[in-house]
């Protein structure tokens, strides 16, 4: 989330064209109003009274009473007085870490990741699983147990502020057994299992679930380069790569919950009778390519995830495995800036920022070799959050539903 000292004024002058949808001064607003306000504090920083007022075109007074309301609740906090202007010192107001809590849950193909977050984003607690690919007949009991360690590390007096559960997951964990090499039998244990419902069985607590990359997406948009970006490609590298579409501020979820998935685009055009359809995305630029290139040198794969994997012996077959992903996912880029005439691209992965920096070089590299014409070039970014996304975008989820005001940010995704 944005630190205690916030963005400069020019960089809220440009979130506050984004902050939607504004307060209202009318009777009966309180509770929306609160939310909008607390909106503001958490995309802009940490923000005086006169600002909140001026970005969310509330009356001073409105916003005097519900800072003193949400104060009061422990939801918001005052910092040291700025000073050094003229006049009286104006106080900034900042989300208090402690007003509330979630969890997020990822389950991964190769991993799983529980995530205790605070009220300002910040992660509290971390627990997390590995390995060859999870089996349900062990994997919720593990979560159930995760589940009950993350509630009892809050101090007994906050543990009334949890508000929720997120699950982030694939839509299809039991897919691509060949290119993953499991035993269908084992895949088909995912065929019939809800994994919300699963989940919510564990806990009393509301429990909400989200594609994993879309929910790496949530995060992005909601705490890292998507605050200041109204539409982008979110593209994340993981066992498979993956990927979600925000349009105008709000992720995109499509009529199946699948927008933005990038590792089932085609990587060229189907030919009948020509060996079968072209191979997907996630065939040529997923870590898993990088893993087996590591196992068949006789090198540890695990490395595809660390530093390591930028450093001797493994760095020539991570550029060789660049060599092949980094003109794939440009020329999935190019495709969607086609279609959705994007303002950027946003990349991130569970691995290294080393090898992510290095990734983004190779894409741009390759960009360069695209045709234009016709089309204006999205900017290609750095993702801030990293292999936490996920969890992260998993346990946003429930802060949403409860204090933002705008729900259809990213909610509609359950239906």
């Amino acid at each position: 989330m944005t630190t205690a000292s916030g963005p400069d004024l020019a960089e809220r002058d440009a979130a506050s064209t984004r902050l939607r949808p504004r307060g209202s001064n009318h009777v009966g607003m309180r509770q929306f109003n609160e939310r909008v306000v607390l909106q503001a504090i958490r995309l802009n920083g940490s923000l005086p009274k006169a600002d909140i007022a001026r970005l969310t075109r509330l009356t001073p007074q409105t916003v005097q009473v519900i800072i003193a309301r949400l104060e009061a609740d422990g939801l918001v906090h005052k910092l040291a007085p700025l000073r050094g202007k003229i006049g009286q010192p104006s106080v900034p107001m900042a989300l208090d870490p402690d007003g509330a809590f979630s969890i997020g849950i990822k389950i991964g193909r190769r991993s799983l990741d529980m995530l205790l977050l605070d009220f300002a984003g910040q992660v509290r607690e971390r627990l997390s699983l590995s390995y060859e690919f999870p089996d349900p007949d062990t994997l919720f009991d593990d979560i159930e147990a995760r589940l009950k360690q993350l509630r009892l590390r809050l101090p007994t007096a906050l543990r009334s502020r949890l508000h929720g559960v997120g699950v982030a997951a694939p839509l299809s964990l039991g897919g691509w057994q060949a290119v993953l090499g499991i035993e269908p039998r084992e895949a088909a244990k995912w065929a019939d299992i809800n994994i919300r419902e699963r989940v919510a069985a564990m806990t009393e607590l509301p429990v909400e679930f989200v594609k994993d990359t879309a929910a790496a997406c949530v995060a992005e948009l909601v705490a890292g380069r998507g605050r200041s970006i109204r539409s982008f490609l979110y593209v994340f590298f993981d066992t498979f790569i993956g990927g979600g579409l925000v349009i105008d501020s709000h992720l995109r979820a499509g009529i199946n919950g699948n927008a933005g998935a990038v590792g089932s685009l085609p990587m060229g055009l189907a030919q009948p009778g020509r060996g079968g359809a072209p191979h997907q995305l996630l065939s040529q630029a997923s870590l898993i390519n990088l893993e087996a290139r590591f196992t068949a040198a006789g090198l540890d794969a695990t490395a595809a995830t660390d530093v390591r994997a930028m450093q001797r012996p493994w760095w020539q077959h991570t550029d060789l495995w660049l060599r092949d992903a980094a003109p794939a996912v440009a020329f999935a880029v190019n495709s969607a800036a086609c279609l959705l005439d994007l303002e950027g691209v946003i990349i991130d992965g569970s691995f290294s920022r080393e090898l992510l920096r290095a990734t983004l070089t190779a894409v741009n590299h390759s960009l360069d070799q695209c045709s234009w014409e016709g089309v204006v070039r999205p900017a290609v970014l750095e993702g801030a959050i990293g292999s936490d996304a996920r969890a992260m975008g998993g346990a946003l989820l429930p802060l949403y539903a409860n204090f933002a005001p705008d729900r259809d940010l990213f909610l509609k995704l359950a239906e």
